[in-house]
């Protein structure tokens, strides 16, 4: 396998979902990541004449598997998911925790346990592409509302994202939730320059009807205020200075959700 030759297609899934193939050519091994709708999934594989080999699914919910089953039973796909959920999502025939490898083809796939969104929830790296799908742990400017678990847990989750994985990453994730993730980063970090300026990048791509994804783990950290819980701008903007970082996170979530 070698890297440059493999192939991307990020493609619009129900109102806001995100699907993701990527083919090797060499191998003949296509991925999957996360199925919202079969239908889309089955398009581009038409057009493509790739044969699916492999389903990565990130968690549970509806939005992310309601495809599954179809898109399994035409393709005859390797699924695999969540341990955490193996009586819960129908059609997986292995399952992972946290840490551990698998192999689709010639791709070494680590599953890093991402939990906050859903217990479930796995992120999906393949180091030999510098690549990650962070399903709805980690968006764009953002991050997922915290549903199953609880705030600490969450800000663990994506503290893990930052250790593992380096800034030139690409980051795929589940939605297009960007420009009005963009909008709120910017009443918790207003004077971040570089924030300012993706926001405006942001608000050009959404007029010209274009995705804002996929993103980098660099320009997340350098803009994201989710991952920013230790800077002192961010504090200085929530009067948190000498809050714990989890506390700094909890606080800009909570903003979030009644935003």
């Amino acid at each position: 396998m070698s890297a440059s030759n493999v192939e991307i297609r990020q493609f619009s899934c129900l109102s806001d979902n995100y699907g993701v193939l990527i083919h090797d050519p060499d191998s003949g091994t296509t991925i999957a990541i996360d199925v919202p709708d079969a239908a889309p999934y089955l398009a581009v594989l038409e057009e493509t004449g790739w044969k699916l080999t492999d389903i990565l699914i990130t968690h549970h919910h509806w939005d992310h598997v309601q495809g599954l089953s179809e898109l399994k039973e035409k393709t005859m796909a390797t699924v695999t998911g969540p341990e955490r959920s193996r009586e819960v999502i129908s059609g997986l025939d292995k399952t992972v925790e946290d840490d551990d490898d698998i192999l689709a083809g010639p791709f070494e796939i680590k599953a890093i346990a991402t939990p906050g969104h859903t217990l479930d929830q796995i992120s999906w790296y393949i180091p030999s592409l510098k690549l990650a799908h962070t399903g709805d742990t980690l968006f764009s400017l953002g991050c997922g509302r915290v549903f199953e678990g609880d705030m600490e847990m969450m800000w663990a989750s994506l503290a893990r994202l930052i250790r593992k994985l380096p800034a030139d990453t690409t980051i795929y994730c589940g939605h297009e939730y960007t420009a009005a993730n963009a909008k709120f980063a910017l009443t918790i970090d207003p004077d971040n320059e570089a924030l300012k300026k993706r926001a405006a990048v942001v608000a050009s791509l959404r007029s010209a009807g274009k995705p804002t994804l996929p993103t980098t783990m660099g320009q997340e950290l350098a803009t994201n205020p989710f991952l920013r819980a230790a800077d002192p701008g961010v504090r200085k903007t929530l009067g948190l200075e000498e809050a714990s970082d989890a506390d700094v996170f909890a606080e800009i979530r909570t903003r979030k959700d009644n935003a």
